[in-house]
C-alpha cells in the first residue's frame, strides 16, 4: 500500500491522541504511513510526538511522525484529517457552565446544546472553518475531515454546509451505551446486536437483539433496575426508557441537560442525579473532572513512556471509530458504526438538512449509510428540538447574528424550561462579553452587550451549597458522595 498522510488536529489531547495512534498501527497496512500532529502548545506536541516515536521504535516501524504549530504545513497532503479541538480551553467553558448557572440553567456537561453547547458552539465553528479552507486548499484532493470535537451536531453541519468538505462526525457514546446493555442481558461478545439512530448525543436503542431474539422494552427496564450500579446511577435514562420505550445512549447527566424536565429545580435534579461519579450529573461535573485533571499526562508521562516502548497488541485496539473507517477506506474490508453525517432522508421523520447519528457500513466506495429507519414519535420530536437549536445556532455562528443566537438559546429545551426571554437575552449578553476573545463574529456587538448590562435590570439567581457550584474541589465532591451514601444506608 502507498504511503499516505495523516493529520491530527488538537494533538496535544496527549491520551486521546496516543490512543487513535495505536489504534490506527493497529492496521498492518498503515505501518508505512506519515502522520503530522498540530497544536497551539509547543509542550504538548513535544510530548506527545516523543511517545508517538517511541512507540514506533519499539515496534520497528517505517511510519513518519512530524509535528509543528504550523496548522496549515501539517495539512499539506493530508488524505485524512482528524479534529479533537476544544476552542477556548477551559478558560472559556468555565463561562459555558458559571453564567448560566447564575440564571438557573444547571449543567451537567454543557457541550452540546444547552447554553454552555451553543456557546461552545460559536467558539468552535469559525475555527472549523478555518480548518476547511486549508483541507481545501492544500489537502490531498477529496480528502475527509474526521471530526471528534464538540458540539458534534454543530461542527459537523458547518464542515459539511459552510466548509464544503467531506466531513464526517464521530463519537462513541453508542458503544458505551451497548456495553452497559450487553452487561445487564449478560450478553457475551459479539452475541448483543443493536441499531441505534437519532442525533449525537441524543441516539436511541430502536432495535436490540440477544442472540436472535428482540429485546423489548419491559425486558430491558426490568435487566436495569435489577442491576446493583446502573439502577441507582441511571435513574433519569431508566425513566425515559419507561416513558418512551427506548433506551437513550447516553449518560444519565448528558441525557438531563437536553431534555426540559429534570434540571428545573433543585430539589426536583436531586432525584434523578447520582454523586458517585461526575458523569451521572453533577453540576459543572465536567468541568470540574477537567479542571482537577487537566495535567495528568505531565505526571503520567514517565509512565505513558514507559508504555510506549511495549509492542502494540492489535487485540487491544479500541473501539474508536476512526481506525476502522480508514482501514475499511483504504482495504476494502467492511466496517459497521454509527456515524453522524447529513440526513437526506436516511431517517424519514427527522429534517434533511440535519446531522444526524445512524448505522452505516464503510468500505473503499465509503461510507454508506442505511435509509429508511423512522425513529419511535416521542424519540423524533425531542431530537427535533434541538436540531432546530443546533440550525440556530450554526447559521448565528456563521452571521454573528446575535439576535438569532439569543434566539437560539430561547428555544433550547432547558433553557425555555427555566429563564424568561429577558433572562435570555441578558445571559447571552453576558457569556458574549466574557468569551469576546473567542468570538470574532461578534465583535461588532460586544460593545452594546456592555452597555445593555450596564443598566439592565434582571437579577441573576443566587444558588447556594457545593452542589451549585461549577467547580468543587474533590474533598467537596467526596463530602457529599459520603453523606449520601450513608442517608442510603439509613
Amino acid at each position: 500500500m502507498s504511503r499516505f498522510k495523516i493529520a491530527i488536529i488538537g494533538a496535544g489531547s496527549v491520551g486521546f491522541t496516543k490512543k487513535l495512534f495505536t489504534d490506527i498501527l493497529s492496521v498492518p497496512e498503515f505501518a508505512d504511513i506519515e502522520v503530522a500532529l498540530t497544536d497551539l502548545s509547543e509542550h504538548n506536541l513535544t510530548m506527545i510526538r516523543t511517545i508517538l516515536e517511541r512507540i514506533v521504535e519499539a515496534n520497528g516501524l517505517p511510519t513518519r511522525i512530524t509535528a509543528t504549530t504550523d496548522r496549515r504545513q501539517t495539512l499539506e497532503g493530508a488524505r485524512y484529517i482528524i479534529s479533537c479541538v476544544r476552542v477556548g480551553g477551559l478558560e472559556a467553558y468555565a463561562d459555558d457552565i458559571r453564567i448560566p448557572l447564575k440564571y438557573g440553567v444547571d449543567q451537567c456537561v454543557g457541550d452540546t446544546i444547552c447554553a454552555g453547547g451553543i456557546l461552545y458552539g460559536q467558539r468552535n465553528i469559525p475555527v472549523i472553518l478555518d480548518f476547511c479552507k486549508d483541507i481545501r486548499e492544500v489537502a490531498e484532493p477529496g480528502a475527509k475531515f474526521l471530526n471528534y470535537a464538540n458540539p458534534m451536531a454543530m461542527n459537523t453541519w458547518a464542515a459539511i454546509e459552510y466548509g464544503k468538505v467531506d466531513a464526517v462526525g464521530l463519537c462513541h457514546g453508542v458503544q458505551h451505551g451497548g456495553e452497559q446493555i450487553a452487561e445487564i442481558l449478560g450478553a457475551g461478545d459479539g452475541e448483543l446486536d443493536y441499531i441505534c439512530s437519532g442525533i449525537n448525543h441524543q441516539t436511541w436503542f430502536v432495535d436490540l437483539r440477544l442472540k436472535g431474539r428482540k429485546i423489548g422494552k419491559d425486558e430491558l427496564v426490568a435487566a436495569f433496575e435489577a442491576h446493583p450500579v446502573f439502577s441507582q446511577q441511571e435513574k433519569l435514562r431508566i425513566d425515559v426508557l419507561k416513558r418512551f420505550g427506548v433506551y437513550s445512549t447516553e449518560s444519565n447527566g448528558h441525557l438531563s441537560e437536553y431534555l426540559p424536565w429534570y434540571r428545573k429545580r433543585p430539589e426536583e435534579t436531586k432525584r434523578w442525579i447520582d454523586m458517585s461519579d461526575w458523569i451521572h450529573g453533577e453540576t459543572g461535573g465536567y468541568l470540574r473532572y477537567s479542571t482537577e485533571t487537566r495535567n495528568w499526562f505531565e505526571t503520567d508521562y514517565p509512565e505513558l513512556l514507559k508504555a510506549a516502548g511495549k509492542p502494540i497488541d492489535p487485540a487491544r485496539r479500541s473501539n474508536e471509530h476512526a481506525s476502522h473507517i480508514l482501514e475499511a477506506l483504504e482495504t476494502g474490508r467492511v466496517y459497521r458504526g454509527h456515524f453522524n453525517v447529513k440526513n437526506n432522508g436516511v431517517i424519514t421523520n427527522l429534517p434533511a438538512d440535519a446531522i444526524i447519528e445512524s448505522p452505516g457500513f464503510v468500505d473503499r466506495f465509503g461510507i454508506n449509510m442505511v435509509a429508511g429507519i423512522t425513529l419511535p414519535e416521542a424519540c423524533a420530536a425531542t431530537c427535533i428540538s434541538s436540531i432546530n437549536v443546533q440550525r440556530m445556532s450554526v447559521h448565528a455562528a456563521i452571521s454573528g447574528d446575535l439576535d438569532l443566537l439569543k434566539l437560539a438559546v430561547l428555544h433550547d429545551p432547558l433553557v425555555g424550561a427555566i429563564c424568561t426571554p429577558e433572562e435570555v437575552w441578558q445571559m447571552v449578553d453576558e457569556m458574549v462579553v466574557a468569551q469576546a476573545a473567542w468570538l470574532p463574529q461578534y465583535a461588532h456587538a460586544v460593545a452594546g452587550a456592555k452597555e445593555r448590562l450596564a443598566r439592565s435590570t434582571v437579577k441573576t439567581r443566587e444558588w447556594k451549597g457545593a452542589a451549585s457550584r461549577a467547580v468543587r474541589s474533590v474533598d467537596e465532591v467526596r463530602a457529599e458522595r459520603d453523606a449520601m451514601k450513608l442517608r442510603a444506608a439509613g
